[in-house]
């Protein structure tokens, strides 16, 4: 008698591989069941079953892996450690995440994040180390705005590093300290200079020439010469604009020869530094072209030159001409302006762009240059003698004048000619607001920078008592911090008569929250005054008055905070 084959037992849920487990689960038991199991309520029960026998066999069967390399010690910080409550201050700051209020309304709380730049520069400017606690959120923090990042990394040291080679999320602190950490060599450290620039990634050949240049300029432009036919020209680009640290007359024969190169982006920055050195040979050259163009001219006299004349107009300068041609009324004299008719090989090679950008004319455009690249000291001798305030206030023939004074800002700018700056910015209170040569109030701003802190603050104070807040917001970013008291007045003074004049406060939110930031914490108690809810009065907007009193008290409430945050960190 033979016996019969057993028939093969059904497959079970447990013999299920795990990609078929996995692929049930996302599916569904009452779509797809594993091998072996019954459609029907018990189905995920059965997949369960089989998922947690497969996991147990899935480890049991696991071969130990080699334990990973621990990582190095965190770099020590030699710097003095934060007061106990400074860093307290510091975890309340980074802890703030201020949200958008109902219908834009920010209310009278402190903005703690915007003050969270000023107590690092602070604390920089003091030394003191930050607390190893408080680098995540640091970080996190200087992840989301750049505009953190310089002052956060710096304050944060190279702990910094050591955590953004750990975490990929903070990799911007490698990227944004040049060569990631990399020390510079120091003075005497000759052979690591050369192997450094040699063999270096970019970024730190960056940071050496940039530290080179700031304590050896002649040794960091030797360095750049030597490698600077086999530079790509984007490098090149980079590696040039290092030279405008410690600029100097021997600097020159290098960029002369820099206007030769195959790009033309270096040989524009190599002409514009050159044009910042009033001796060059390139500044003469332009001098040169450029008092072609613009000379003085009395037979012009006093005719409102390049404005429109109507017919009235037209019979009292016919009188006008007659006095001025009389010699008991000399004429009085105005600049007259032939811009170039051609863009030839020698401008191009000194830096002047030929195409003119969309909507210039190419002859302005050319003008535009050469005046710029001028140094300012050809004018005086070019138009009498006269000195800056003179020659702007002088008119200009056929419409030129404000392509001639914006390339006067331009060139003031470029060579830190104070006395130009103050003569094309004008009086504050001029009803020409911004001074007859200033084209924008970019071009304003710019020419204030080339005055002194205390200038700037005068000039601006007066700017915002004659014609109030609506145009000022640029100009105060160019004011040293805090404000000087003249200028703090004056926009104190300028958002009280804009209060009950019945405006919106977020028409002047910007202005706002530059005087939370840069307003003399000093300024606080003058504001006592300005906290209560005014009387509306019947062309005010409706409740403008509750809503500037909340701003009024958040002004008040942060400059009291930055006095605190100052004295924790122990400044005056």
């Amino acid at each position: 008698m033979t016996s019969t084959p057993t028939p093969p037992a059904a497959p079970s849920a447990t013999t299920a591989s795990w990609e078929q487990l996995v692929t049930v689960a996302l599916l569904g038991t009452d779509r797809r069941t594993p091998p072996g199991c019954e459609p029907g309520p018990g189905a995920a029960a059965a997949v369960l079953d089989a998922a947690a026998a497969e996991t147990v066999r899935r480890r049991a069967g696991l071969r130990p892996a080699r334990a990973a390399r621990r990582p190095e010690r965190a770099p020590e910080d030699p710097r003095p450690p934060l007061p106990a409550s400074a860093a307290r201050r510091l975890a309340m700051l980074l802890a703030d995440r201020p949200g958008a209020a109902a219908g834009g309304r920010r209310g009278a709380a402190p903005d703690l994040m915007e003050l969270l730049p000023q107590w690092l520069a602070t604390a920089n400017a003091r030394g003191f180390a930050a607390p190893p606690e408080a680098l995540p959120a640091l970080l996190d923090a200087a992840r989301g705005r750049t505009d953190l990042r310089p002052a956060a990394l710096r304050f944060a040291g190279s702990r910094a590093l050591w955590l953004a080679r750990l975490n990929p999320d903070w990799r911007f602190a490698l990227r944004g300290t040049p060569g990631g950490g990399t020390v510079p060599p120091g003075p005497g450290d000759g052979d690591r200079v050369h192997r450094l620039w040699d063999e270096g990634l970019f970024a730190e050949r960056v940071a050496l020439l940039a530290a080179l240049r700031a304590r050896d300029p002649a040794g960091a432009r030797e360095l750049l010469a030597s490698t600077w036919a086999t530079e790509r020209a984007e490098d090149r680009l980079m590696f040039l604009d290092s030279l405008r640290t410690r600029l100097a007359p021997a600097d020159e024969p290098f960029l002369e020869q820099a206007l030769a190169d195959r790009s033309r982006n270096v040989r524009a920055t190599a002409a514009e530094l050159l044009s910042a050195l009033p001796g060059s040979a390139l500044a003469a050259r332009m001098a040169a072209r450029a008092v072609t163009c613009v000379s003085l001219d009395r037979s012009l006299g006093h005719a409102p030159c390049g404005a429109p004349v109507d017919a009235r107009d037209a019979s009292r300068a016919h009188d006008d001409h007659a006095l001025e041609r009389s010699p008991a009324a000399p004429a009085a004299p105005a600049i007259a302006v032939e811009a170039p008719h051609e863009c030839d090989a020698g401008m191009e090679r000194d830096g002047v762009v030929a195409k003119p950008p969309g909507g210039r004319g190419e002859r302005a455009w050319w003008l535009g240059q050469l005046v710029e690249a001028a140094p300012l000291a050809t004018w005086p001798a070019r138009l009498g003698g006269r000195g800056p305030g003179e020659i702007v206030a002088l008119p200009v023939a056929d419409g030129w004048r404000s392509e001639l004074h914006a390339a006067w800002c331009r060139a003031a700018v470029r060579q830190r000619d104070g006395a130009w700056a103050r003569a094309l910015l004008g009086p504050p209170t001029a009803p020409e607001a911004g001074g007859p040569g200033a084209v924008s109030l970019a071009e304003r701003a710019k020419l204030l920078g080339t005055l002194t802190p205390g200038e700037r603050a005068d000039w601006v104070a007066g700017f915002i008592a004659t014609h109030g807040l609506s145009e000022a917001f640029q100009l105060l970013g160019m004011c040293e911090v805090p404000w000087a008291p003249p200028l703090g007045r004056a926009v104190v003074d300028a958002l009280d008569i804009a209060r009950d004049a019945g405006s919106y406060p977020w028409s002047f939110s910007g202005v706002m929250g530059l005087a939370e930031r840069c307003l003399d914490p000093a300024e606080a108690g003058r504001l006592d005054g300005l906290l209560a809810v005014p009387d509306e009065s019947e062309d005010a907007a409706p409740g403008a008055g509750g809503y500037w009193a909340e701003a009024f008290q958040r002004l008040a409430t942060t400059l009291r905070l930055r006095a605190a945050m100052t004295r924790e960190l122990g400044v005056g």
